[in-house]
């Protein structure tokens, strides 16, 4: 385990990586590319196992590509049919986990996906840097297959 030092008091780096936290959710539900751009750092530490068989799933490393993941998600499945619950979320200094369950339809083949999903954010200077995330790609990989 490596100890950082900072100026800043831990509580405040917490309050603030909630805070950006709470931003990019606000702004992933409301589908605000433009938002989603600002939130995001130039360079990102993107993790979800790629899935050939899956569109919106690929390496993903600028702000813009990462932001663009949402709106490629909501093109290639039925809106009204996603649902993403939050059972924690965990805030240490610059890092926060996210936990829960999501579900959805794919739009091209009808089918439907679901599982618990787990997010690991890092927030540094106001912008995330880490996104990786764990779900349940088995799931959303037969879903999106004929």
């Amino acid at each position: 385990m490596s100890v950082k030092s900072t100026a800043t008091a831990p509580g405040s780096v917490a309050e603030a990586t909630r805070a950006v936290v709470q931003e990019f959710l606000a702004a992933r539900l409301a589908g605000d590319t433009t938002r989603l751009v600002e939130l995001f750092a130039a360079d990102v530490d993107w993790l979800l196992a790629e899935n050939p068989a899956v569109p919106w799933i690929r390496p993903r490393s600028t702000a813009a590509e990462c932001a663009a993941q949402s709106a490629e998600l909501a093109e290639h499945t039925v809106p009204e049919d996603a649902r993403a619950s939050l059972d924690t979320f965990l805030v240490d200094g610059t890092d926060a986990v996210l936990t829960g369950h999501l579900s959805g339809t794919v739009r091209a083949t009808g089918k439907s996906f679901e599982g618990p999903f787990a997010l690991r954010l890092t927030v540094e200077d106001g912008r995330i840097t880490r996104h990786h995330l764990y779900e349940n790609s088995l799931s959303i990989a037969e879903a999106c297959t004929p």
